[in-house]
C-alpha cells in the first residue's frame, strides 16, 4: 500500500515548475534545501530572495507526524480549535509510552494495560479527525515514517525533534511543538525563519568498522550542540552517494543534536532502492523522472563556498569510528583516543550495558552489521561481558530480522530484544542491574546522552556509538576496548580478534511483515464521540490561556536562575513523567526539577521570596501563582536544547511564569514559548546575567510599545535598595507579537474559526 500517492503524484507534477520559477526569479543555482523550501511556500507568500537567518517565511508542509507522548497535547489543542478534520495527511505513532523491563512481549502487554486510556483516546481522535494511527508495537515514529511516508523533495513537520530522520529520503523534515502541528493540521501556514545553510561535502568511502553513525558523531564534535542552530545541513559529494538510504537517515536523525533545523541529502540510487524495497516503486519512478530537481544544482556542489554559509569536508576513507560522551552528544572521541579519555577523565572503565536500536540506528542494515559482530562471539567462543539490549525500529524490521536469524543470534549471546519502541532512549527503562546512584558506564546507538536521560541516574556515564561498535564493546566488556587493535581471550584461552562487521543494506529476501499495526481513519468521523473523564489523572481538556493585560510586567519574582546546560529534559523530564503528557496540571509538577539553581548549585531547590524558605520549583511557583504574582526564569546558553516537547513551554505558562530570559535559545523551544504566549527574550549583553540576584524584584518594560526589532528593558530592584537596568532583545515578528497579545497562537486560531 502506498500512502497519499495522489498527493505525491501531484507534488512531483508541480515541483519542477515551482523550482524553475524560483531559479528564474533569483537568477542563481539552488541548493536542494532551497528548492524544497521555495517549492513549499504558502500560497499567499510573496516570492522573494529571503534573507537567511532573518526573514520569517510561511510554508505549506505536505504532512504531519506525531508520537503518542506529544500527540496527546497536540490533539487536545486541535480539538479545542473546533475543526471537523485535519487539512493535510497526518499520523499518530504509539512508541513513547512502552517501558522496557524484561522483553518485548511482556513489556508491550504491560503498556497496553497501563496506557489503555491514552491509547483509546489517541485511537478515537485519530478515527474521528482523519488521522492515520499506528498502534503500540508498530514501531518508532521515525522508522515507520521512513518506511511508509517519506519521499524525496517533500516537506513534513513532526512533534518530535528527530523528525529530521526523514532527511535520509531527501525531505526537509522539521521537528516542532504541538502548536505548530495544530496550525498545519488546521490548514494554516507554518512559519519558520528562513534557515542558513551548512554544506557538508563527503568524499571517499566507508570501510571496516566505520559506519554512517560516525559521520554525524564527527560532525557533532565539529559543530557542537548549538553549531547547527537555525541552519539546514545539506550533505553532498561522492561520499554521500555511497551511503545507504537508512545510513543517510541516521546522519540526519542526529542532526537534531547539533541544533540543526533539519538535514538532508540529494536524491540518488540508494533512495530509489529503498523506496522499491519498501513497496513504493511508483514513487521511486516518479522521483527518478525529475531527479535533477531533487538534488542541489551542479554549480552549487562544484563551488559550495559560494552558496552555503559554511562548508565542512569529511573524507569517509579516513574517518575513524567515534564514541561520543558522556553527558553531551558533542564530546567526540575517535576510538583510538578512548583509552586515554577514560583514564584521564576517570570515566568508569567497566561497561555495564550496551544498547542498540532506537530511531537513530534500527534499520535492517544496522541490525545485520551488529549481528555479524555478535555471531563472532559464538564462532570464536567469546563470552559476552556486559548486558545487551536490542530495539528494532518497526514491526517490519523486527519480523524481517527474526525471519533472517538475527534475533536468534542475539538471544544466543544473552541479548534481550525489547519492544519496537523508544524505550531506554527516552528514559523508559526500568533498570535493575545497578544500585540507585551507582557510578557506571553504558554505551548506546541512540542519539542523546544527557545526564539522567536513559535511566534517571545522574552517575550513569552514557556514551553514543554505532550499533557495531556497541556490540563489540559488549563483547569486550570495557569502554577502553578497541576492536580494531585489541585482542580478546576466548573460552579456550586463545587470543582472538573481532573481524570488521559485514551486513546488507536491504534484506536479500525483501521485507516481510504479518501485521504492521496500522489503523486507518473512519471515512466519516462526524458521529464519533471523543470522551475525556474529568477525573482522569492522565488526560485533561485544555482551558485557553488568558490574554495579555496590555501593561508592562512589573514586580516579577525570580523563580530560578539556571546555571549551565538546561535542556527540555531539565525543564520537563520524561521517564516516569511521560504518563502525564496529556494532563497539563499534573505534568507541571515536574517543572524545571532538573535545572541547577545558580545560587546553591542544587537541583529543584529555589527560594520562595514570600516566605524566605526553600522548596521545589513547582511548589514555589504554585505559591506565587496562588498570590497572583508573576515570575521570571533566567537561563544560560542554548536554553531548551534537545527534545521538541512543548510541555517545557506549556508548564511554565500554566503555572504563571511570564518571562524566560536567557543568553541564547534553542530554536524549537523558543518557538514553543512564543506559541504559548510567553515572553522569550535574550540578554543584549550576556554579562548582565551576572547582575541578577536571588531576591530581586524584576520589571520588564516596553511591552506597551512591543514591536519587531525593538529591544525591551529589564529593571532589577535589589534587596539592598539598589537598582540595575539593561536592554534585552527578542526575535518576535508582528504575527508572533499577536500571539503574545492574544495569550497564545491557539487562541488566534480558535478566534478565526469561531468567526
Amino acid at each position: 500500500m502506498i500512502f497519499d500517492y495522489d498527493m505525491i503524484k501531484r507534488h512531483y507534477a508541480e515541483f519542477p515548475v515551482k523550482v524553475k520559477k524560483a531559479k528564474d526569479f533569483l537568477k542563481r543555482p539552488l541548493t536542494l534545501a532551497e528548492k524544497i523550501l521555495y517549492a513549499h511556500l504558502w500560497k499567499d507568500e510573496e516570492l522573494k530572495d529571503f534573507k537567511r537567518g532573518v526573514d520569517y517565511v510561511n510554508f505549506s508542509p505536505d504532512r504531519v507526524a506525531m508520537q503518542d507522548a506529544t500527540a496527546q497535547m497536540a490533539l487536545l489543542q486541535f480539538i479545542s480549535a473546533g475543526l471537523p478534520k485535519v487539512a493535510v495527511p497526518s499520523t499518530v505513532h504509539c512508541d513513547h509510552l512502552i517501558q522496557a523491563r524484561v522483553g518485548a512481549e511482556q513489556d508491550l502487554k504491560n503498556a497496553l494495560d497501563v496506557n489503555s486510556e491514552v491509547y483509546d483516546f489517541l485511537s478515537t481522535v485519530s478515527k474521528k479527525y482523519g488521522i492515520g494511527f499506528w498502534k503500540p508495537g508498530a514501531g518508532i515514529i521515525h522508522q515507520v515514517v521512513l518506511e511508509n511516508y517519506a519521499f524525496p523533495g517533500g516537506m513534513m513537520i513532526g512533534t518530535d525533534s528527530h523528525t529530521v530522520n526523514a532527511g535520509g529520503l531527501g525531505m526537509v523534515a522539521v521537528g516542532v511543538g504541538g502548536a505548530d502541528a495544530v496550525d498545519v493540521m488546521a490548514g494554516m501556514p507554518w512559519e519558520l525563519k528562513f534557515p542558513k545553510l551548512i554544506g557538508i561535502k563527503l568524499t571517499g568511502k566507508l570501510s571496516g568498522w566505520t559506519s554512517a553513525k560516525d559521520v554525524i558523531l564527527k560532525v557533532a564534535g565539529i559543530l557542537t550542540v548549538k553549531g547547527g542552530t537555525g541552519c539546514i545541513v545539506e550533505y553532498f559529494g561522492d561520499g554521500a552517494k555511497s551511503l545507504s538510504c537508512t545510513g543517510k537517515g541516521t546522519i540526519c536523525n542526529m542532526g537534531a543534536e547539533i541544533g540543526a533545523t533539519t538535514s538532508t541529502f540529494g536524491y540518488d540510487e540508494s533512495m530509489y532502492r529503498y523506496l522499491v524495497a519498501t513497496g513504493r516503486k511508483q514513487v521511486a519512478d516518479l522521483a527518478s523522472e525529475i531527479a535533477e530537481y531533487l538534488t542541489g544544482d551542479r554549480e552549487v556542489y562544484e563551488n559550495p563556498e559560494k552558496y552555503f554559509d559554511q562548508v565542512i569536508e569529511i573524507n569517509l576513507s579516513e574517518l575513524e569510528p567515534h564514541i561520543n560522551g558522556p553527558f553531551t552528544p558533542d564530546l567526540a572521541w575517535p576510538i583510538s583516543k578512548m583509552k586515554e579519555a577514560v583514564r584521564e577523565n576517570d570515566y568508569p572503565e567497566k561497561l555495564s550495558v550496551g544498547l542498540i536500536g532506537s530511531c537513530t540506528n534500527s534499520s535492517y542494515e544496522d541490525i545485520s552489521r551488529a549481528a555479524s559482530v555478535a555471531k563472532q562471539a559464538l564462532d570464536k567462543k567469546l563470552k559476552v561481558k556486559s548486558e545487551f539490549t536490542i530495539t528494532p525500529g518497526s514491526e517490519t524490521v523486527r519480523y524481517t530480522i527474526e525471519r533472517d536469524g538475527f534475533i536468534d543470534i542475539f538471544n544466543k549471546i544473552g541479548g534481550v530484544v525489547l519492544a519496537n519502541a523508544c524505550g531506554p532512549c527516552i528514559g523508559q527503562w526500568s533498570r535493575q542491574d545497578i544500585k540507585e546512584g551507582e557510578k557506571n558506564s553504558i554505551v548506546t546507538s541512540f542519539n542523546r546522552n544527557f545526564a539522567k536521560r536513559n535511566d534517571g541516574n545522574p552517575n550513569t556515564y552514557s556514551f553514543v556509538a554505532s550499533p557495531e561498535i556497541v556490540t563489540a564493546l559488549v563483547i569486550g566488556g570495557k569502554m577502553t576496548f578497541n576492536p580494531i587493535t585489541d585482542k580478546l581471550i576466548n573460552e579456550d584461552g586463545d587470543e582472538v580478534m573481532l573481524d570488521p562487521p559485514t551486513g546488507e543494506e536491504l534484506p536479500p529476501k525483501g521485507f516481510g511483515v504479518e501485521d504492521p499495526g496500522y489503523q486507518a481513519p473512519a471515512e466519516d468521523g462526524s458521529q464519533i464521540e471523543v470522551k475525556v473523564n474529568p477525573n482522569s489523572d492522565r488526560l485533561q481538556l485544555l482551558t485557553p490561556f488568558g490574554k495579555w493585560n496590555g501593561e508592562d510586567y512589573l514586580g516579577l519574582r525570580l523563580l530560578i536562575k539556571v546555571k549551565g546546560k538546561c535542556t527540555t529534559d531539565h525543564i520537563s523530564m520524561a521517564g516516569p513523567w511521560l504518563k502525564y503528557r496529556g494532563h497539563l496540571d499534573n505534568i507541571s509538577n515536574n517543572l524545571l526539577t532538573g535545572a541547577i539553581n545558580f545560587f546553591n548549585g542544587e537541583a529543584n531547590k529555589v527560594k520562595n521570596q514570600l516566605t524566605g524558605e526553600y522548596g521545589s520549583v513547582p511548589e514555589v511557583q504554585r505559591a506565587y501563582k496562588e498570590k497572583g504574582i508573576g515570575t521570571i526564569v533566567v537561563g544560560d546558553e542554548n536554553y531548551g536544547e534537545g527534545s521538541s516537547r512543548e510541555h517545557a513551554a506549556m508548564e511554565p505558562r500554566h503555572l504563571g511564569v511570564k518571562v524566560v530570559l536567557v543568553k541564547s535559545f534553542a530554536r524549537i523551544h523558543e518557538t514553543n514559548l512564543k506559541k504559548q504566549g510567553m515572553l522569550a527574550v535574550t540578554f543584549a549583553n550576556k554579562d548582565d546575567y551576572e547582575k541578577i540576584q536571588e531576591d530581586d524584584v524584576i520589571d520588564v518594560v516596553g511591552l506597551t510599545e512591543f514591536a519587531p526589532n525593538k529591544p525591551l528593558k529589564v529593571v532589577l530592584h535589589h534587596s539592598d535598595g539598589s537598582v540595575d537596568e539593561f536592554e534585552v532583545n527578542h526575535s518576535y515578528n508582528q504575527q508572533q507579537i499577536d500571539w503574545f497579545k492574544a495569550g497564545s497562537a491557539l487562541n488566534l486560531i480558535r478566534e478565526k474559526f469561531n468567526n
